[in-house]
């Protein structure tokens, strides 16, 4: 038994923890920031004052995390987020391709749980920032409500990856909120204040469940009673729920961080007002046995400050691409702007536009400009407003934090500050561990010395020289256009046959087209065009150019749309090889062509976009020359991921070679005591983490099975069932040979091996 008598106070407990980084904030960003740095051997406290991590991505609101891929809608080919927050999908994925919230929050949570440097506080929220002078954070003060105790957290670096900057915000740091006008950055798509609005609101979900009789519901009497007259109504669908409810939003106009409560209430009215209408107002019969099974209790939070760095990301970053010296994570998503009003307003629910490519971060935009240890993660980094619409989204926030783990490693281990980590002269040690990692920051070449694979020998039992792309049994109608893109080489003339069956007497246009730019996937330039007379039936077409190609690159054979014409298809997948279609995806606006004003800055193109897993099969054809960009050597030149020069960046055995081997050999026998290998995980495949669901568990690219043999070829390391792109093998003692091959086991019977790279250390 406990008995205290009677004090005229008593304080709560108290623990004073110290740290080489504190994270504050356990959504996306500040998971990926706190394993990354964890992982290089710093202390961590990473504080969340949710019960669960994830934020927006979590069980409690149920979000479904998306970055640069954006539902596979846009022009941007293998696109996806690399590193840890890919080895985080890839894991979602095995574990998880239903889509349960639930089942990525546990995910979430044994990534931090595992990571012994980590200090992980949740339900804890920082309500102090204490400072050691006007520029240096010194420790923070936080509090958890369910073990009533209180913590001073000290280091010498911090990280605010919390939404609404509580941190940085009590520590003094420049932030703005709301839109600037077109004028300060020269932004076309800076919105009219007054109609529009400065801030996109915050979204409550609710999912329904079937019960297989009838289900009555009486509204609360708090609920809104004219759902029906919700200028956004006619986006509701019975059975939807989740994040496919995104619209169901308000909040721009208020204060977001301090109006939040009452934001949240309101959405309930919404949302129960929604639920009376479909089950009451006699619309929606169909709804007879559906019951709510669940109702967001906090919402899901667009926008709210954003703090100053030493550069601020802004409409022509993205629109123009602009490499920056500093570039280290990259962004895909539309700029995607919101009315104010939200659920309530009387424009359309968004508005989106996308460049024709992905576009690149500097590291400037992820620290304070005023406060000398404060690192910035997620939707709070440097960005106008326009540009936060693109850079908000979680994976895009995630592959930045990645980054700012990284350089708070750097920091803590040279003593510098993270401006001082800026220097041209210092930025490239960050780039390149983060290359190392998987982060494949785009356009930064970041050879590394200490790879012993750079001065090896690498050699091949076999390579893939694509000449022909095999046939199936399916055929595929040209419901719209559709393209087979290949990567060719400059100074050559290419010849491709095509296999087609007509319906009728009818005729076809072929043409090939490429990319304007190195920067983008987007098939901008016609370089021929034929028309070809097709007869009822099955037959073959020859497509010859009539000039040479006059630049590597991706090139894009384009089959019109035509109905009655269908082509046969191939069950053979290589890495870097794809076909796409300019069709319509509305979920993220793109109607088959982006047509924006001519004054706002942004670009007019067409969309080429591929299907699914397990549609989006290649299409059956031979191409003469042929194809030859797969060699062994590829695997030394860093890029983890096919590009728009034409570079799938991949060794490809040949497809009928079972087991293919990649040696490696060097001159003096080398002390070994890591091996990393970075496998096609399918890069262009839009893992969302919940809601959706997946039709694989493993990407069919990714190699299961191999084994190392050293020099006397004595198994060194096996592995089985592997599922994840990067394989990184530790040695317990240093493995000395003059020679390492690995043996790998071809991961389908279409599918041949591919590998981006192999490094040894």
């Amino acid at each position: 038994m406990i008995k205290d008598a009677f004090r005229t106070e008593r304080k709560n407990k108290r623990i004073n923890l110290k740290a080489d980084l504190i994270v504050i904030g356990g959504g996306l960003s500040g998971v990926c920031a706190a394993i990354t740095a964890a992982r290089d051997g710093i202390k961590v406290v990473l504080v969340q004052d949710r019960p669960v991590l994830g934020g927006n991505a979590s069980s409690e609101v149920r979000l479904w995390a998306l970055g640069a891929t954006s539902h596979m809608g846009n022009n941007n080919r293998w696109a996806r987020e690399g590193g840890l927050i890919n080895e985080i999908l890839l894991d979602n994925l095995y574990r998880n391709k239903e889509g349960n919230p639930l089942i990525f929050d546990t995910i979430l949570l044994e990534k931090v749980y595992n990571e012994d440097n980590i200090t992980l506080l949740l339900n804890t929220a920082i309500y102090e920032t204490q400072k050691v002078s006007d520029r240096r954070i010194g420790s923070v003060k936080a509090f958890c409500s369910q073990n009533s105790t209180s913590y001073i957290l000290e280091a010498p670096l911090f990280c605010d990856a919390s939404g609404d900057g509580i941190v940085a915000f009590q520590a003094g740091a420049s932030f703005r909120m709301g839109a600037e006008s077109p004028a300060e950055f020269d932004e076309g798509f800076a919105p009219n204040i007054e109609d529009y609005g400065n801030l996109l609101g915050h979204s409550l979900y609710f999912y329904t469940k079937d019960l297989g009789k009838p289900v009555d519901y009486k509204a609360p009497s708090f609920a809104i009673d004219n759902a029906a007259e919700l200028p956004r109504i006619r986006n509701y669908q019975l059975n939807d729920h989740g994040c496919k409810l995104w619209w169901v939003e308000y909040g721009g106009r208020l204060d977001t961080i301090h109006q939040s409560e009452d934001i949240k209430f309101e959405l309930w009215k919404v949302v129960y007002g929604i639920w009376d209408y479909v089950k009451n107002s006699g619309k929606f019969p169909d709804a007879e046995n559906l019951t709510l099974e669940w109702v967001g209790t906090i919402p899901g939070k667009r926008e709210s400050r954003r703090f100053e760095g030493d550069y601020m990301l802004s409409q022509k970053d993205i629109v123009e691409q602009r490499p920056h010296y500093d570039d280290i994570a990259f962004g895909g998503w539309a700029m995607d702007l919101h009315p104010a009003d939200g659920v309530y307003s009387k424009h359309n629910s968004c508005t989106q536009w996308h460049g024709k490519g992905i576009y690149t971060i500097p590291y400037r935009c992820y620290y304070s400009k005023d406060i000398d240890n404060l690192f910035l993660a997620g939707r709070i980094i440097s960005a106008s407003h326009v540009a936060f619409g693109s850079s908000r989204v979680m994976l895009t926030c995630a592959h930045g934090a990645q980054a700012v783990g990284k350089a708070a490693v750097l920091c803590s281990k040279n003593s510098w500050s993270p401006r001082t980590l800026a220097d041209q002269d210092n930025i490239r040690h960050l780039q390149l561990e983060l290359n190392k990692d998987g982060q494949s920051i785009p356009g930064i070449e970041t050879p590394d010395a200490e790879d012993l694979v750079q001065t090896a020998r690498v050699s091949s039992s076999s390579t893939l020289e694509l000449s022909s792309i095999n046939t199936s049994v399916t055929w595929k109608t040209l419901a719209s256009n559709m393209a087979q893109m290949l990567p060719l080489t400059s100074g050559n003339k290419y010849t491709f046959t095509i296999k087609l069956k007509a319906l009728e007497n009818t005729s076809l246009t072929i043409k090939l087209k490429r990319s304007s730019s190195e920067k983008h996937f987007t098939p901008d330039v016609e370089m021929a065009s034929k028309t070809f007379e097709i007869i009822s039936g099955k037959q073959e077409v020859t497509f010859i150019s009539d000039k040479k190609v006059d630049q590597d690159g991706y090139f894009y054979l384009c089959f019109m749309k035509n109905e009655a014409v269908e082509v046969l298809l191939s069950d053979e997948r290589f890495s870097g090889i794809m076909t796409v279609h300019q069709k319509v995806n509305r979920a993220v606006s793109n109607f088959g062509m982006q047509e924006p004003p001519e004054h706002i800055g942004i670009d007019t193109f067409d969309f080429w976009t591929p299907e699914r897993t397990p549609d989006g099969k290649n299409m059956a054809l031979t191409v003469f020359p042929s194809i030859s960009c797969f060699s062994p050597e590829k695997i030394k030149n860093g890029c983890l991921r096919p590009t728009s020069n034409g570079q799938v960046n991949a060794w490809v055995a040949a497809l009928d070679d079972a087991m293919p081997q990649l040696t490696l050999t060097w001159e003096k026998p080398k002390s070994i005591k890591q091996i990393k290998i970075f496998f096609d995980a399918d890069f262009d495949n839009a893992l969302e983490s919940i809601l959706m669901t997946h039709p694989e568990s493993v990407t069919h690219f990714v190699v299961r099975d191999y084994e190392i043999f050293n020099d006397r070829d004595q198994l060194i390391y096996t592995k089985k069932d592997n599922y994840q792109a990067i394989n990184s093998i530790t040695f317990d003692k240093t493995v000395k040979t003059g020679a390492l091959t690995i043996r790998f086991k071809k991961p389908g019977k279409n599918v041949p091996v591919g590998v981006f790279k192999v490094s040894v250390f």
